[in-house]
């Protein structure tokens, strides 16, 4: 990363038409139906300042904030994975034309997108995406294309939710140096005297951008209120995720765990886990035509490990039970994800918490599979 410099909060506004002027929608968090969620703004004052959600188990509602902060929230309603991998896009048409079929691939070229306040958790995430659809033998052409037309403009977390366990997982709540992760600029917000933002760039555009703004060198005052933020920000996080243990026990002796039947007894499928969590990316296809029958097409669309047709095949569905299908979820997600891609699947970011209708926990259910694999460890 660069050298720190300060922009102060009545500066760090002008980033916006920076941004628009080459070209950029921005993408950042705001308010929308009673909650924080990301969409494109049109200005800095769009931002949720003096907005926070409190969020626990099944529960999230917007509070008020005493200051201004700009940032002084967690993770919004949904994760920024919809604005690199939409929930629907069109792979190809075809068309009959003068008794001849043509096949024509969606070759639109990607929106360039902003993508303004992500959280060091979500960053992680990011990076998973990558493992996942850039990193593989066949790339994954739309998201290759979305993901290069992209800058990044993160987050450092200061007021992460009760839902929220990343310190444990490694991923927040500040930006880790060695992580190799990809932003163009992170941000930390001081409000100890005066609203101002420390920033610092990690790419050559990243370092373009600073240069449109008005800066200063950040001082040994403003360095050690960012500290003073992020130790706060890891103390107040009470949630914890035994990541490499949970790992290890899942891939061990969890399959006939008495834990899936209690978890799925309580699951209602409803797919909000996976809708909201950063780094799912289970889809489907669908193809439709039209009227006439000229035109048909194929789109590939979100879908879900907790729907019983996802794993439909001849014959039936591989996992016809709710425990059946929340274990799926859970063993890629804090296990065979990592085996797969060498990332973890999750980043401790408690969407998949907050927007549960029942309040199932990620971490609960993780602790009751370790304390019960210890216990049989115990008895052999």
């Amino acid at each position: 990363m660069g050298p720190a410099l300060v922009v102060a909060r009545e500066d760090l506004p002008d980033l916006v038409p920076l941004l628009q002027q080459s070209g950029y929608q921005v993408i950042a968090p705001t308010l929308r139906q009673g909650a924080i969620a990301y969409a494109p703004i049109q200005s800095f004052e769009e931002l949720p300042a003096g907005w926070t959600m409190e969020q626990d188990a099944g529960r999230v509602r917007l509070a008020h904030r005493p200051d201004n902060m700009v940032f002084g929230h967690a993770v919004g309603a949904q994760s920024w994975k919809r604005w690199l991998r939409p929930p629907a896009q069109t792979l190809f048409t075809v068309c009959r034309e003068n008794g001849r079929t043509h096949i024509r691939p969606n070759e639109m070229a990607p929106p360039k997108l902003a993508l303004f306040g992500i959280r060091p958790c979500d960053l992680h995430a990011l990076a998973a995406l990558d493992r996942v659809f850039l990193d593989a033998a066949i790339p994954d052409a739309p998201y290759a294309a979305m993901r290069a037309s992209t800058v990044v403009i993160a987050v450092n977390c200061g007021t992460p939710a009760d839902t929220c366990f990343c310190t444990s997982m490694e991923t927040g709540p500040a930006v880790a140096r060695q992580a190799g992760l990809k932003f163009d600029l992170v941000l930390t917000e001081l409000t100890d005297g005066a609203h101002r933002f420390m920033v610092q760039a990690g790419s050559d555009l990243g370092r373009t951008l600073l240069a449109g703004l008005k800066t200063a060198p950040a001082t040994e005052e403003d360095e050690a209120a960012a500290r003073v933020l992020i130790r706060t920000a890891q103390k107040s996080m009470t949630r914890r995720l035994e990541a490499r243990t949970a790992q290890l026990v899942l891939l061990g002796d969890a399959m006939e765990s008495r834990q899936w039947q209690a978890v799925g007894a309580r699951c209602m499928a409803c797919t909000n886990c996976t809708m909201v969590c950063p780094t799912c990316f289970c889809t489907s296809l669908e193809d439709g035509s039209s009227v006439d029958g000229t035109t048909a097409w194929r789109k590939r669309v979100w879908d879900s490990c907790f729907t019983q047709s996802f794993s439909y095949i001849h014959g039936g569905s591989v996992r016809a039970t709710i425990p059946a299908r929340y274990r799926q979820w859970m063993m890629h997600k804090l296990a065979s994800y990592r085996e797969q891609f060498q990332v973890q699947g999750c980043t401790g970011c408690g969407r998949c918490i907050a927007w549960c209708p029942v309040g199932i926990d990620i971490t609960e259910v993780a602790r009751a599979l370790i304390a019960e694999s210890a216990r049989a460890e115990e008895a052999r």
